[in-house]
């Protein structure tokens, strides 16, 4: 008899090699997504592998320092960290329903029964102690428990892609603000400097008023032009000190404790090498968005299997050994052992409309994040192309805009050289140099713009993140 058993037990445990529900099959983009980008002519930028760590490209060493602490102490990655640790606590119970199941049960109690239920000759009050110990092991016949591990596994690395994808942005977000800071006080210093200009301008123009060379309408209009000058600094100041609220914020600093090296540099900082920009097949594998929608695919696959197997027998392995003690001798004396050895079955049948229910649900989520998948690979390939075009026309805005303050300034020294023989009036030399103040600027707010473009492209291009910090996953 026992044979038979053992023999029964092992067909069993050989038939829950099989999982029901659908295996999951990593979804394939379109051929064309992953071809070399479109915009990848014209634009100072190659073909080869993105750098994981691509803020090294700007070679600063207080940027490479403030990214290290936005990658330790920002707020936003420790959620998405804590999130994690989460999915793995998940998977840790998913893989313990594969484990035998025990339970200790135990009561010690103190009482009297009828007397209708006391036989002749026994006390009716005294003492009653219940131990017994459970043990279940479930038959994973179907594949209920394997799905579930495979679902949370599945969780476990969609949480993951999602601290990378906050990684990205957080990065991306640090090298922003800081460009934002840099570029504000370098449009500060150029404000600066045409202000100082106007103010030497309006200084001759009203001597040359005293002795009479000028009218008094130049001398208002000098001034005018000046005023308008020194209002732009304001907003600029104004927009420096958000952008270093925001870097304060990213890095896990109040604003206080914001770097003065920060506050004092007035230059750009800008990759002044071609970036390597990869293609759409190097894209779709790196980015953490996609690659966490293809993990929520694979979860919600298996649950399909978790909610299929519902439909079946569930088989679990039990036995049990406990003791009944009544009355003072037996408590410390040990009362009568019992056990218990057997299969229970558990089965739903025949009203399995709930069950077929959830396995609709399943597979309707299922279809959403295939959809999503989709929609993920399309709206990467849409942001790098963009971001490529985007940077392609910011270089050429920077290059005419550069050429045109070069010919300002060549007209405005010939305009005072000009005015200084007498050739022409202040109102020429206060149209020069009102054209040049607006170079300036454009040409100032142009190298932002081709820095923000930079680092845009970099965040459409996602990460490797080789050189994540321990415990980031």
């Amino acid at each position: 008899m026992m044979k038979h058993s053992l023999a029964a037990l092992l067909a069993a445990t050989a038939l829950s090699g099989c999982a029901v529900g659908p295996d999951h099959i990593a979804p394939t983009p379109p051929p064309s997504a992953e071809a070399p980008f479109v915009g990848l002519q014209g634009a100072e930028v190659t073909s080869a592998s993105p750098e994981g760590s691509w803020w090294r490209l700007y070679d600063d060493t207080m940027l490479d320092g403030l990214v290290a602490d936005a990658l330790t102490a920002n707020t936003d990655l420790r959620v998405a960290l804590a999130r994690i640790e989460r999915a793995r606590a998940s998977l840790r119970g998913s893989r313990s329903q594969a484990l035998p199941q025990t339970n200790i049960n135990a009561s010690a109690t103190y009482g009297q029964v009828s007397e209708a239920q006391t036989l002749p000759g026994f006390d009716r009050e005294g003492r009653r102690v219940d131990g017994e110990l459970a043990v279940g092991y479930e038959l994973d016949l179907f594949g209920r428990v394997r799905r579930g591990v495979e679902a949370s596994r599945a969780d476990l690395d969609a949480a993951r892609q999602d601290a990378d994808a906050v990684r990205v942005t957080i990065v991306a977000d640090t090298v922003r603000a800081y460009v934002d800071a840099i570029s504000a006080g370098e449009q500060i210093d150029v404000a600066e400097r045409t202000l100082d200009l106007l103010s030497r301008s309006e200084r001759i123009i009203t001597a040359r008023f005293e002795r009479g060379l000028n009218q008094r309408l130049d001398v208002i209009r000098v001034a005018q032009l000046r005023e308008a000058q020194a209002a732009t600094i304001p907003t600029l100041a104004a927009r420096r000190d958000a952008a270093l609220f925001r870097l304060a914020v990213l890095t896990g600093r109040t604003p206080r404790d914001i770097p003065d090296g920060v506050i004092a540099r007035t230059s750009t900082p800008t990759v002044l090498r071609p970036i390597p920009v990869g293609d759409g097949r190097t894209l779709l594998a790196r980015r953490p968005d996609v690659k966490a929608a293809e993990r929520r695919l694979a979860a919600d696959t298996a649950r399909i299997g978790v909610a299929t197997a519902d439909l079946y027998p569930r088989i679990t392995l039990g036995g049990s050994i406990g003791t009944t003690a009544v009355g003072a001798t037996e408590v410390f004396g040990g009362g009568p052992l019992r056990w218990l050895l057997g299969p229970m079955i558990s089965w739903a049948f025949p009203n399995q409309e709930a069950i077929r229910a959830r396995i609709g649900g399943a597979r309707a989520d299922a279809k959403a994040d295939l959809a999503t998948f989709d929609g993920t690979v399309l709206r990467a390939l849409a942001e790098t192309e963009t971001a490529l075009s985007a940077y392609r026309n910011a270089l050429l805005r920077r290059e005419r805009l550069a050429a045109s303050r070069d010919a300002a300034q060549r007209a405005e020294r010939v305009s005072v050289a000009r005015q200084s023989r007498g050739e022409i009036d202040s109102l020429d030399v206060l149209d020069a140099q009102r054209t040049l103040a607006q170079a300036e600027a454009y040409a100032a707010a142009a190298t932002r713009e081709v820095a923000f473009a930079q680092v845009d492209l970099f965040r459409a291009l996602g990460g490797t993140w080789q050189e994540a910090p321990s415990g980031a996953s």
